[in-house]
């Protein structure tokens, strides 16, 4: 198996746009690129969260790994999406505040919206500006700076991850490995449920493995995958098709249309699992044909394969 790293070499790099006080570049970065996947997983994690609900009579606590800005949380606990608050900060008033200023109106922005998700949040990200942000504009109710692929959770840190029923991740894999895993459950109390939405050209072994010497059983969902963004340009693209077919994955259809494909695992107790396998609590929606900007596109296999644009 290669390692995350190189395989992340095939991918754009964005660190950038993490460690600004405020979203409006994470936005306007990732938005240009059609980027989906919050809006795209929010609808089958309402529905994982209302079966765990259902299981155990109790509102879940969910930890979003690589929780950035607390997109997750937005389109989660509000009728928001991503596109909706894209389109909020492209506005030529909020690109004149500054970033005290518009956390100040963020806060009362997402107060004055009804709750409507299942679950509070807490955040865990490297970036100390995006968890701050998240948690001064109440999305987060907590938030965990840490690097846990290099370093144990501090004490303070780990009594925050106890209190987590859930754990969330909606495209960290392959920046965090088996080793965060392994700290945040060797943290906690009871076992968690752990939904994970991870790229196609991510191996998801290492972590299944881990998670079952935890005792958890993970099922993929077969049979659909999930629209993560368009690829910024033809050197990502044909760069990403190339590390997937090295894996011996099939990109027809997929990333060979233009844009990165993601699968999702449930990690469950066995007994959970039995009651309900993930096939039972989940509708699969598609994210699959709402891009509107230019894609690049393979036609053809082999020597006689061309990349062409395809405007949407």
């Amino acid at each position: 198996m290669q390692a995350f790293a190189s395989l992340n070499e095939s991918k754009a790099n964005f660190d950038d746009i993490y460690d600004r006080a405020d979203p409006r570049d994470y936005f306007s970065v990732l938005g240009s690129l059609d980027y989906m996947i919050p809006d795209v997983a929010a609808p089958l994690v309402r529905q994982i969260l209302a079966a765990r609900k259902r299981r155990y009579d109790l509102a879940p606590t969910v930890l979003d790994v690589g929780c950035s800005y607390g997109i997750n949380a937005a389109v989660h606990r509000f009728p928001l999406s991503f596109r909706r608050l894209r389109r909020r900060y492209a506005n030529a008033d909020m690109a004149a505040l500054g970033s005290d200023e518009l956390a100040r109106l963020d806060r009362s922005y997402y107060a004055s919206w009804p709750e409507t998700g299942l679950a509070r949040f807490i955040g865990l990200d490297v970036s100390a500006p995006a968890v701050r942000y998240a948690v001064a504009v109440g999305l987060l109710d907590e938030g965990i700076v840490a690097n846990l692929e290099s370093t144990p959770p501090a004490p303070r840190d780990a009594e925050r991850l106890r209190r987590a029923d859930v754990i969330l991740s909606t495209g960290c894999v392959g920046y965090v490995t088996e080793r965060t895993f392994r700290s945040v459950l060797g943290a906690m109390e009871r076992p968690p449920w752990i939904i994970s939405f991870v790229l196609r050209m991510f191996p998801y072994d290492a972590i299944s493995d881990e998670l079952a010497r935890h005792g958890l059983v993970t099922e993929r969902l077969a049979g659909a995958t999930f629209v993560q963004r368009r690829f910024r340009d033809v050197e990502e693209f044909t760069s990403c098709l190339a590390t997937l077919e090295k894996l011996g994955i099939d990109t027809s259809g997929l990333e060979s249309d233009g844009r990165f494909q993601a699968q999702l695992f449930l990690s469950r107790p066995k007994e959970d699992v039995l009651a309900a396998p993930l096939r039972q609590i989940v509708t699969v929606v598609s994210g699959r044909n709402r891009t509107v900007g230019t894609r690049y596109v393979r036609v053809g296999r082999g020597d006689r394969a061309k990349v062409l644009r395809a405007p949407s």
